[in-house]
């Protein structure tokens, strides 16, 4: 159990920092408000963890060759669901919104396989003081 709430902890931290690069490098098309943008980081890791295993079990029955883009198809239907529902993030143009599901996915994936490595060294240290 402690193992699932420490990955999605480490999920919502990537998506946090996804959703905030994404914000920088396309502002002012997509913004991400201050006090919403902890409720558009929850929503956006909910649906993102839902969504993700119908979208591979859909590829992998009908679409095969689709398998490799499904985190990607993800982070989009992650990204219009949060916009839709929260106030925390707004895009506006498609270029944009394609740009930050691109963004979004690469540095969420970075964060998801650094941040346990950087937190796990910094447990260690702290045991070995």
């Amino acid at each position: 159990m402690i193992r699932i709430i420490i990955g999605f902890l480490i999920q919502l931290l990537a998506n946090a920092l996804g959703l905030l690069v994404a914000a920088w490098i396309l502002s002012p098309d997509m913004e991400v408000s201050g006090t919403a943008f902890i409720i558009a980081v929850v929503i956006f890791t909910v649906v993102y963890a839902l969504a993700q295993p119908f979208l591979t079990q859909m590829a992998v029955s009908k679409v095969p060759a689709l398998r490799g883009g499904v985190a990607l198809i993800a982070t989009l239907v992650g990204l219009i669901i949060t916009a839709a529902v929260s106030d925390g993030l707004t895009i506006n143009g498609l270029t944009t919104w394609i740009l930050a599901a691109l963004i979004v996915w690469i540095v969420s994936l970075i964060g998801t396989l650094l941040l346990p490595l950087v937190l796990v060294k910094k447990t260690v240290e702290e045991k070995k003081s």
